[in-house]
């Protein structure tokens, strides 16, 4: 018999009822140190009194109105957006899919409007995620994502990551856009090198193409910029965001130039949800604290303290870990165990991380974990290594 809720999901047998900054307490009282927080989205912590602030004064004044009218914390919000990036526009979602799929739309229909509609398609590379509606497993291609739901929705054309020469080639008189995550999630936290951004974009430049970041997971603070592009010198053209700029709070946004962002007018996308009066308060105030120099200055060092201590347990446990890589907060430990034991293991000694591919669990503290959680955390990861050594 199927149950209430669609099992689509392998849950850990955790039940958390209450969150306090980098801590989640199961509801056996059991403390756990959070090191994946709710997969880069609770970017400031569980519980965050000033976005619990946020939250409640707006909640007591108004929640939802639709994008009928104009609402000045959305207003806000995009301002601050486009004082702090490349951006001249932004468009607010709900969620990275719903960004995805807004960024498609972005690129396809700025040829068309450039009386090119042959130019529809965009390239991706192997190991990416961008979602899971149809044009996000369309976009990642492998078959884990594709598999039983064709017929796939066209025009994307799949790469090897990392391999130039394929992408040079690929480039054609149909070519819209390239789309590509700075950092790789879900595909091992593998982190694009900045010479190769830098290439991607002069590449684009070369061909008339759109340039499509996806920062849903690296973006809003995680790797010491508050956006991880930011560290090549170079900008999209379009880019997606969503996870950590709600703060816990479903948020998402697509930010572009004025340039490509010409095709899209009036009638042309729409969200009911997006943007709304309680999802922006709680944006505003996540984007007021991580835009600060001073923050970004600390997720940085806490960046080096941690990376410090990772190598330290690598080589501590050399037949349960191989190495450590990623860019700031936003770390992976490339595994010798089984990825999925080493997260069970840390369930048992009371922390949190996240299973990736490429046999890789990732670490995505709250950006303003604690030196002493810290090294709370590495010592839980020691007591789940050696625990798996001796089983």
């Amino acid at each position: 018999m199927i149950p209430s809720v669609l099992p689509t999901y392998s849950r850990a047998p955790l039940s958390f009822v209450e969150g306090e900054g980098a801590w989640l307490i199961e509801q056996d009282g059991r403390r756990f140190l959070d090191l994946g927080a709710g997969i880069a989205v609770n970017a400031l912590g569980h519980a965050n009194p000033a976005l619990v602030a946020a939250l409640t004064e707006q909640a007591g004044k108004l929640w939802h109105t639709s994008n009928l009218y104009q609402i000045p914390q959305q207003q806000a919000l995009a301002d601050k957006l486009v004082a702090l990036t490349f951006a001249d526009t932004v468009f607010f979602t709900n969620s990275g899919t719903e960004s995805c799929e807004l960024a498609v739309k972005m690129a396809r229909k700025y040829f068309y409007d450039k009386g090119q509609p042959d130019r529809v398609e965009i390239i991706t590379f192997s190991g990416s995620f961008h979602g899971r509606s149809s044009a996000g497993i369309a976009a990642a291609g492998s078959e884990k994502m594709t598999k039983g739901f064709g017929p796939l929705l066209p025009g994307f054309v799949h790469l090897d990551f990392g391999d130039h020469d394929a992408l040079r080639a690929a480039i054609t008189d149909t070519t819209a856009a390239i789309l590509i995550e700075p950092v790789q999630g879900e595909g091992g936290i593998r982190p694009v090198p900045d010479q190769c951004l830098k290439g991607l974009r002069d590449l684009c430049d070369e061909n008339g193409i759109l340039l499509i970041m996806d920062e849903v997971q690296c973006g809003v603070g995680r790797t010491g910029k508050l956006f991880a592009h930011e560290w090549s010198g170079i900008a999209p053209d379009i880019m997606m965001v969503a996870k950590g700029i709600g703060g816990g709070f479903p948020l998402g946004a697509v930010l572009a130039t004025e340039d490509a962002a010409s095709g899209m007018t009036a009638g042309t996308h729409g969200s009911t949800y997006g943007g709304n009066p309680l999802g922006c308060a709680v944006g505003n105030a996540v984007i007021d604290i991580i835009s600060a120099p001073d923050f970004l200055a600390e997720v940085n060092r806490k960046a080096g303290l941690i990376l410090q201590k990772l190598e330290g347990l690598v080589a501590g446990h050399p037949d349960i870990f191989e190495s450590v890589r990623g860019s700031g907060l936003m770390l992976g430990l490339k595994c010798k165990a089984t990825n999925s034991d080493v997260v069970s293991a840390g369930y048992a000694h009371e922390v949190i991380t996240v299973p990736a591919a490429d046999n890789v669990i990732r670490l995505l503290p709250p950006l303003n974990i604690t030196d002493e959680e810290i090294a709370e955390a590495i010592s839980r990861l020691d007591q789940a290594a050696g625990s798996l050594e001796t089983a």
